[in-house]
Parts: C-alpha cells; structure tokens; sequence
C-alpha cells in the first residue's frame, strides 16, 4: 500500500484520539526508518523515548522470533521462564526485590497507585489513602493515571475524577511537607517531567524527597517510565541521585517497542499485592518477557548505557553551540542523557512539521519545548545530521 492508501484507511477506520502527522512508516532499522514510499527519515524521537536499542535490533528481534515459536502465551497461573529470569535481572539492576507486570506506562502506574493504597490501608488504617503528584505531571490516560497527572487538559470532560489526590509544585520540598497528612500513604513522582516540557529539579530535590517520605513514613514512587532503561545515562535516572525508592515504574523502552510494563517494589511494600489484589491477562506473558529480557541483556553485553552521558553531552553541546547562533529562536536547553528539552520562541508545532520535511524526525512537550529522545545507539555522525537539520529549519525564521 502506499501511503495516501494507508492515510485513508486511517481516517476511515481508526479512532481519531491523535493528530497524525501525514507520515506512514512501514520499516525500520537502527536510528532510520522508511515510510511507503521508501524515503528514509532520522529518528530523534525513538517512538517517545521507546527504541532505546533503535528499530529492529537483530538480538530482541531473534528472541520475539524464537519465543513466537516456542510459545506466546499462557496465564499468569502458571510459571513462565522468561518472566522470572526477567524479573531477577530488574531487581539486579535495582533496588527492588519483587516486580509486578503489566502491558504499559499507564497500568504500572495504576498498580503503583494501587499498591499504595492498599500499604496505606493495611499498614496506617482506613482512610490512608491520599497520594501527593506534581503539576504539569503525566502518569498516564487510565482514571486513576490521569486524576493522578496534574495538567487539567488531559483531566477535561472526564470529571468526577477519582478521590484521593494532592498537587504540589515540582521541585518544591516545602510544597510537599506541607501537603503531607495523617492520610497520606505516598509521594508520586518523575525524576524529570517528561511530557511536562523535559524539567529537572534541583540536584538535591530526589535525596530531599527521600529523606522528608522517611521521616513522614510515607512511600515514595518514581514514575520512571520515560526515563528508565538507560535514558538519561543511568539505568534508572534516580541512580543519579544515589536513593531509592520504595515503588518504581517502568515501561516504554523495557521491550524495545514490544508492549510490556513493570511495577517494581521493596518487599516490606510488595507483600500486600497477595494472591487475587491485582492481575493482567498479559502481563509479563512469555513473548513481551523474551523482548524485554533480550532488550536488557543486550544493553548491558553492549555496555549502551555508558555511552549515553557522552553521546548525550554531545548533543547538548551542539544544541549550545546553535542557541549562540540563533539567540532569538532557542530559549533554554534542558536534559541528562538522551533525554534533551530546547524551550523554542517560536511555535514548536512548526519547527515539528519543518523538521519532518527534512526527514527528521522530533517530538514536542510541554508548552513549547522541543523534544528530542534519539535511540540511545545514536552515533556523533548522526546527532551532527540532526543538529544540520535544525540549522537550516531556523535559518527560515
């Protein structure tokens, strides 16, 4: 089919919940993909911070192969190999001592929300149910995720909203002190705000934040999901601060692009999720558990994640080098990682759309922010064609 084909069918017969850019991609491999006409475009986005491995990486895409041959399915009431061996190496590489799957962002985090609830309530009484977010969050589309996320605009025509939710600023200590109560079970939030416009917070705001849910006797859950599996040059971005947390999420980047999401947990908060609290029919079934055991392995027989911060530090350098060039059209440059955030003064959704002509592609986030979350594979070579691109865009303004 070529693409005019495909955009029809589109229009015809799929749920119009995205504005779609007028792009069909039909392949992909490493940083490339191609649409159906065989153009080729540079990903700088990886399917919003999904591809961390690039597209069709030949190890995850032998093991989808082979387990689809092997078996793909069965329930959750019985063992499945490749889940447990991935669920070892989750807490290897983590805090953690037990992990939950799921299918996505959105359900890790609404086990984490429900697993508070649930500590809350077994542990502090009934009523300790309230969990703190922060505005301009984004914890996902579920009911509980978005009355979770503090952006009205994802909130709008959905009310009532579920109870049991306080908003503070982010990177504001003191805003969460005081919203803490006798009914606060937990603290939720993302390391950097991705959706939010790629914000990082003071450099002590997670130990901080560790040290005030300690001395609450409150949980503390990161929503990891885009900046967990080695995208800001940490295997999870709270390393960076050396603490951890007591829950933690994580999906996107987990299988590469196969759809699989984890809750992770400490034992002494893990143990009230008994036999019948939470369940998915998919959940860590035995095809998503081969990807995502593939992904991980390979990051760490590749070593990728060592070469985020460089390949990252790269990037921004460039992205510095171009605001002294253009000082009336970049603002600030936000980012740890491959996790970059440019704060543009004119509309983003124009820059998007211009950088698509050139066959680049790059996202948006926040109320004007560039978003740029490349496979973390990404070589110098390719950044310095990503960072022509955005040269030759500007120069048009």
């Amino acid at each position: 089919m070529n693409s005019e084909e495909i955009f029809a069918l589109t229009e015809n017969f799929v749920a119009s919940t995205y504005k779609r850019f007028p792009l069909a991609l039909v392949r992909g491999e490493g940083v490339k993909v191609w649409d159906a006409e065989d153009n080729e475009y540079l990903d700088c986005l990886a399917g919003i911070a999904v591809c961390n491995l690039g597209h069709c990486h030949p190890r995850v895409t032998a093991a989808i192969a082979q387990q689809a041959t092997r078996l793909m399915h069965v329930s959750n009431l019985y063992h499945i190999e490749s889940q447990s061996r991935l669920a070892r190496l989750l807490c290897e590489l983590s805090f953690a001592e037990k992990v939950f799957f799921c299918n996505s962002g959105a359900e890790a985090n609404e086990a984490a929300i429900k697993l508070a609830r649930r500590y809350g309530h077994e542990v502090k009484g009934e009523g300790v149910k309230r969990i703190i977010t922060m505005h301009h969050s984004f914890h996902g589309r579920t009911m509980a995720t978005i009355t979770a996320t503090g952006q009205k605009k994802v909130q709008t025509g959905y009310q009532p909203l579920l109870d049991g939710f306080d908003y503070v600023p982010f990177n504001d200590i003191e805003a969460v002190a005081a919203a803490i109560t006798e009914k606060t079970c937990a603290v939720l939030v993302e390391p950097i705000q991705g959706e939010g416009g790629v914000i990082l917070p003071a450099p002590d705001y997670l130990s901080r934040l560790r040290r005030l849910c300690d001395e609450r006797d409150v949980l503390l859950i990161l929503d990891e999901v885009q900046t967990g599996i080695g995208r800001t040059g940490a295997f999870f971005a709270h390393q960076h601060s050396d603490i951890a947390p007591d829950i933690l999420t994580a999906a996107k980047a987990l299988g590469n692009g196969f759809p699989i999401g984890a809750m992770l947990a400490i034992d002494r908060v893990m143990r009230y999720f008994g036999p019948g609290s939470h369940g998915s029919t998919f959940g860590g079934n035995p095809l998503a558990s081969a990807a995502a055991l593939a992904t991980i392995e390979t990051m760490c027989a590749e070593k990728i994640v060592d070469k985020v911060v460089q390949t990252g530090a790269f990037l921004v350098a460039g992205l510095k080098q171009l605001k002294q060039s253009f000082p009336e059209i970049i603002g600030d440059i936000r980012g740890l990682g491959l996790m970059v955030g440019v704060d543009l003064k004119v509309p983003v959704a124009e820059v998007v759309e211009a950088c698509l002509k050139s066959r680049l592609l790059v996202g948006s986030a926040g109320d004007n922010t560039l978003r740029l979350t490349p496979p973390l594979i990404i070589e110098k070579a390719e950044i310095e064609t990503l960072l022509q691109v955005l040269t030759e865009v500007f120069r048009v303004y």
